[in-house]
C-alpha cells in the first residue's frame, strides 16, 4: 500500500521561525512564523526566533543598542548580540527579530493594510538584515532582494522603498 504525502511534507524546512511575544510565550500573530518560512529566499537555513513586544520593551532595545531612545518598528540581533528575548531553537540560530506591536499597528493603519501585512513586511525586513543585508551601505542590494521577496509573497511594498518614498 503505498501513501501520499504532499511537497512540503516531504521537503524540510530550511527556515524554522519561531513567534513569540517578548517573555517567550508562543503568538500565533496569524501565521507569521509559517509566512515568514515560506518567502524567505532559498539560500535562507537556519533557526530564526520573531518576539512581538510592546513600544515600551522596543524603546528601551533601542536605547540599550542604538542609542535612540525611542521605539522603532523592527530590529534584528544577530546571534551573539541579541538581547535573549525568546529560548533559543536548532542551530544554526540565525538571530532575533523584534518587532514594536504598537508601533506596528500605527503603521498599518497609516498604511490601510492589516496587521497581519505590516507584521509580515516587518518580519521579512528584519530576518534579511539576520542575512548580512544592510540597507544603509549596500547599494541597493538588500532593497532589490526585498522588493523580489515581498512581491513573490504578496505584499504591497517593503519597508526600505516606502521609507525612502518610492512606489513599490
Amino acid at each position: 500500500m503505498t501513501t501520499s504525502r504532499s511537497a512540503s511534507a516531504e521537503r524540510p524546512r530550511r527556515l524554522r521561525v519561531t513567534a513569540t511575544d517578548g517573555r517567550g510565550r508562543p503568538v500565533s500573530a496569524r501565521g507569521l512564523a509559517w509566512w515568514l518560512e515560506q518567502a524567505a529566499p532559498s539560500r535562507c537555513r537556519g533557526s530564526v526566533a520573531v518576539a512581538l513586544v510592546g513600544d515600551s520593551t522596543m524603546r528601551r532595545l533601542n536605547r540599550t543598542y542604538r542609542g535612540v531612545s525611542k521605539a522603532t518598528d523592527v530590529l534584528s540581533f544577530p546571534p551573539g548580540d541579541d538581547p535573549v528575548v525568546v529560548p533559543r531553537l536548532s542551530r544554526p540560530f540565525l538571530g532575533d527579530i523584534v518587532i514594536a506591536t504598537g508601533v506596528a499597528r500605527r503603521q498599518a493603519l497609516a498604511f490601510r493594510h492589516s496587521m497581519s501585512t505590516e507584521l509580515r513586511t516587518l518580519a521579512l525586513h528584519g530576518l534579511l538584515h539576520l542575512l548580512g543585508y544592510d540597507h544603509s551601505s549596500d547599494r541597493g542590494e538588500m532593497a532589490r532582494l526585498e522588493d523580489r521577496l515581498r512581491r513573490r509573497a504578496g505584499l504591497p511594498t517593503g519597508l526600505i522603498h516606502r521609507g525612502s518614498g518610492q512606489s513599490p
